[in-house]
């Protein structure tokens, strides 16, 4: 079944810790969030501000020089992790991620996502995020552990999916 992806919001950073996607609208099947650019040190994304330890993660990770390995983690209250098995892949220019949040504003649910992201100095990582919460997603942040590491030029774009 053919998708259209509307381009909801895009946002470049200017140098920060958190960036924050509100007011999502629910008004699509899934959302994808792209990362372009460079965050320093364990990146993470968070649905809703939730401070519970309500996420979990299964994680496939591979280095290029090597075989990879997997991983999995519950109870996670900062979030769910983005390329934190391969060093850090986000932390030179040119790094991508790609997060579908998949069937977002079902609130009878728990919500899913799929992640993956690369960059051809350290290696790839994909995975599974859930939120353990049936709460429609109306926000996302994209967090560092580093101050301002969410360095100056990187952009985020939110699409929102609808079926055709």
């Amino acid at each position: 079944m053919p998708s259209t992806y509307t381009p909801i919001a895009t946002y470049t950073s200017t140098g920060v810790t958190t960036l924050s996607m509100t007011s999502i609208p629910s008004t699509y099947t899934d959302i994808i969030l792209v990362i372009k650019g460079q965050i320093d040190q364990n990146v993470y994304y968070k649905i809703n501000g939730d401070t519970g330890s309500n996420f979990s993660q299964t994680t496939l990770y591979g280095t290029g020089s090597g075989s990879g390995a997997s991983s999995r983690e519950t109870s996670l209250s900062t979030g769910i992790y983005l390329g934190d098995y391969i060093g850090n892949p986000m932390a030179s220019t040119g790094a991508m991620a790609i997060v579908q949040f998949l069937n977002y504003s079902n609130t009878t649910t728990y919500k899913t996502s799929l992640y993956r992201m690369d960059n051809a100095g350290t290696g790839t990582q994909a995975g599974v995020g859930l939120w353990r919460s049936t709460s429609a997603i109306n926000e996302v942040s994209v967090n560092s552990s580093t101050t301002n590491g969410i360095v100056s030029g990187t952009t985020f774009t939110l699409y929102g999916i609808a079926a055709a």
